[in-house]
């Protein structure tokens, strides 16, 4: 949660009664780059419902005998022509929209200077990329969240970090899960990286990246990130370790793999890596994914709700790799993702000569098997969470 606005300083005596506090208005926290993302989202809307419509219409039709057009779901003659225009007006508009809004973004001055960090725009922002930032990131919607380096809530400047006698050679690298930001690793005043600092000596460095996208992108990027960050680090690091949370470890686990391929050359960042701890991992897998598979798989079982699977697809890849928890580029690759199939992942081992350790939970009132393997803390069960298949 975001912590309170800070009360607004009492006026002297003698100037008048003190003004009614502000209520925070989050729409002060939007740029002008966020209204060219929310339009195209609302092309986008606009067209998958017209789609689901047309699939209904073509199911009907197609009960009466009646051929559909050249792709399933899609109405043929006149009907068909009526959904195309529908579809080809709202890009029109889309179009001419982005490229109004692009022209007007210069003339727009930011309400928040950039050294305030906006709590709520970006957890909105982080949840919305969970839920589909592949798309985003193939619409290149500003919307779309880049990885990067971050401390406080604002990018990582290591300029300044050298300048402050801030940097250790002990860096602490703390990994977000599923539709999070860097800003949650706070929690009632309690900044997890901020007391590992303080307790153990660690310089805590915190990762921001796209949750939708799929865990081996990631993992790749990360791997990469990692050896710029050691480069450029204001003092040698001797040791390194991450912090990885639900699907952050993963993500962490499939930097490690990638940095050990031959095409990565010799890797800088991953004989230094000492710890890594995974709070939540689901490393064999979350059951709320399999059974959204389960809700596709319900939805086109009829010819009236298989249009309707359309929204249910519409989650994103890195929510998908959560059904076994893919590492790798070949657990996807070339695979219909949304298609039912056993989990046939390629085994990916824990990285050699690093302490690793899984933190789980349950949230059932008593310990039973059922309970361990199908609650766990509500969302990853407990075998999954500490690796056991």
């Amino acid at each position: 949660m975001s912590p309170s606005p800070a009360p607004s300083p009492r006026p002297a005596r003698g100037r008048g009664p003190r003004p009614a506090a502000a209520a925070p208005n989050p729409l002060r926290q939007l740029r002008a780059s966020d209204l060219r993302g929310v339009a195209r989202l609302a092309t986008q809307a606009t067209t998958h419902i017209t789609r689901v419509a047309e699939g209904v219409h073509q199911s009907v039709l197609g009960t009466l005998g009646l051929p559909g057009g050249a792709q399933p779901g899609q109405a043929r003659g006149l009907t068909g022509m009526v959904y195309q225009s529908i579809r080809g007006v709202t890009w029109l508009v889309d179009a001419g929209l982005q490229a109004g809004l692009a022209r007007l973004e210069p003339f727009f001055v930011p309400s928040a200077p950039g050294t305030q960090v906006q709590w709520e725009r970006e957890a909105v922002i982080a949840a919305l990329n969970g839920v589909m930032g592949d798309r985003l990131q193939q619409d290149a919607n500003p919307l779309c969240t880049r990885m990067g380096w971050y401390q406080q809530g604002l990018p990582l400047d290591v300029r300044a970090l050298a300048a402050s006698g801030g940097a250790t050679g002990k860096v602490l690298v703390l990994v977000h899960g599923l539709c999070m930001n860097d800003l949650q690793w706070r929690r009632d005043g309690h900044d997890h990286g901020a007391f590992l600092a303080q307790a153990l000596g660690y310089t805590p460095v915190y990762l921001r990246y796209n949750t939708g996208q799929h865990t081996s992108t990631n993992g790749a990027e990360l791997s990469a990130l990692l050896e710029s960050l050691v480069a450029s680090w204001p003092v040698p690091v001797t040791e390194l370790s991450v912090l990885a949370h639900s699907m952050g470890g993963l993500v962490a686990r499939s930097a490690c793999h990638h940095a050990a391929l031959p095409a990565a050359g010799a890797s800088s960042w991953r004989p230094l890596l000492r710890h890594l701890v995974f709070l939540g991992t689901p490393h064999h897998g979350a059951p709320l994914e399999r059974a959204g598979h389960w809700v596709d798989v319900l939805l086109g079982s009829t010819p009236y709700s298989r249009p309707f699977a359309r929204l249910a697809q519409l989650r994103s890849a890195g929510i998908t790799d959560l059904r076994y928890g893919h590492l790798l580029d070949g657990d996807w690759q070339g695979r219909d993702r949304f298609r039912s199939r056993p989990d046939q992942r390629t085994p990916v081992p824990l990285p050699a000569g690093v302490a690793c350790y899984a933190v789980a939970a349950a949230v059932a009132a008593r310990r039973s098997p059922v309970a361990e393997r199908l609650v766990g803390d509500g969302l990853v069960p407990l075998h999954s969470a500490l690796g056991i298949h």
